[in-house]
């Protein structure tokens, strides 16, 4: 995922973990809040309930790597956060992208084309 489509500042983090709407499945949290700009901020994030270094890295390799195709479909405008869950690290890459779009869905943050 590109630099720019990233949310990498703290006080980021923080502002939307505060102020948005939280969206839950046992395999990742996703977190919502409306931006000012006309783009997409995507963060990631595993907390140490996850795992050692190794496992949370690859969880949050799975969850940008489900979230790269479905980049192009999101409605613009919105800061996105995913919280990993220690299930993702078992489950198959077909469960986690059915959840990401599942999860998209119910928050409308997909366009209806797909």
């Amino acid at each position: 995922m590109k630099r720019k489509f990233r949310l990498t500042r703290t006080t980021d983090f923080k502002r939307v973990r505060r102020f948005g709407k939280s969206y839950a499945h046992p395999l990742v949290v996703l977190i919502t809040s409306p931006n000012q700009e006309m783009t997409v901020h995507v963060g990631v994030t595993a907390s140490r309930s996850v795992g050692g270094a190794v496992d949370r890295n690859r969880a949050k390799r799975r969850i940008r790597a489900c979230i790269e195709p479905l980049f192009p479909a999101l409605r613009p405008g919105w800061d996105l956060i995913f919280l990993a869950r220690k299930a993702i690290l078992k489950a198959d890459f077909k469960d986690i992208q059915a959840t990401f779009i599942s999860l998209l869905t119910g928050a409308k943050l997909l366009v209806e084309d797909t």
